[in-house]
């Protein structure tokens, strides 16, 4: 008798590509051992931003590598598994290919849905919250269709090399970004959408660090970590939501 999927998984930030190929290959490896591993009892999986450290999809050319990953999930949603895919701010150039040749489902808004009988707000984190200003400017110029028009114009060998570069000064910088002002963002954030609208998880990726913060009796503000110090991530099962390792 096939064994009844009924848990719902969240992971994000794999940054896949960094620092290097081969840190990121054994990285890549885990992954896909978690994602066989929860393949049996996975209804949906929700991956919540910068799962890759760079994507740009260029007309007919993509970043190399993640082979592993990508036949992973192509296997997963092949099977009924839903994937869910929400572009951070390391990999927000998507414009199809995961959809079409992987079979996820992308979303590039906050994501607002009922699990049983609970309510989950969804997305990655960045820019949100009264700090980050000069961030939101900065990614209305990147999701600028002219913009993204004119880098697609880069040969490929270029621009991705320009744009692996950047992430890494980026990357690097965010180390030394004040992670608890990025948290308290987040939290007044999702208490100013408890104003208007019940949800029981607020669920985001971005600052790397597991945390959970209860905002009310029935209601909780949950950053989910990352896969490159952590390797966490959330199980739910019929009303029961739990941080777990791999």
């Amino acid at each position: 008798m096939m064994e009844e999927r009924n848990s719902i998984y969240f992971a994000s930030d794999f940054h896949l590509g960094s620092p290097n190929h081969q840190e990121s290959l054994i990285r890549e490896k885990k992954i896909c051992n978690w994602l066989e591993n929860i393949k049996k009892s996975a209804k949906e999986i929700y991956l919540v931003g910068d799962v890759f450290d760079f994507w740009f999809e260029y007309q007919n050319a993509i970043p190399k590598g993640f082979e592993r990953f990508k036949g992973k999930i192509a296997e997963l949603t092949d099977v009924g598994i839903k994937i869910h895919f929400f572009p951070g701010n390391h990999d927000l150039w998507t414009f199809g290919y995961l959809e079409k040749e992987l079979g996820i489902i992308v979303h590039r808004k906050p994501l607002i849905k009922t699990i049983n009988e609970k309510t989950f707000y969804i997305t990655h984190g960045d820019g949100l919250g009264p700090s980050s200003v000069k961030y939101k400017i900065l990614k209305s110029f990147f999701t600028n269709r002219i913009s993204q028009w004119l880098f697609s114009m880069l040969h490929p060998d270029l621009g991705i090399k320009l744009a692996q570069t950047w992430s890494r000064k980026s990357r690097k910088k965010g180390g030394q970004i004040d992670k608890e002002k990025l948290k308290n963002d987040l939290v007044a954030y999702s208490k100013k959408i408890l104003t208007n609208t019940d949800i029981n998880y607020f669920i985001f990726g971005h600052i790397h660090q597991p945390i959970e913060i209860e905002l009310t009796p029935s209601s909780k503000y949950i950053n989910l970590g990352d896969w490159i110090t952590h390797f966490s991530y959330l199980e739910f099962q019929e009303s029961n939501l739990l941080f777990k390792y791999f």
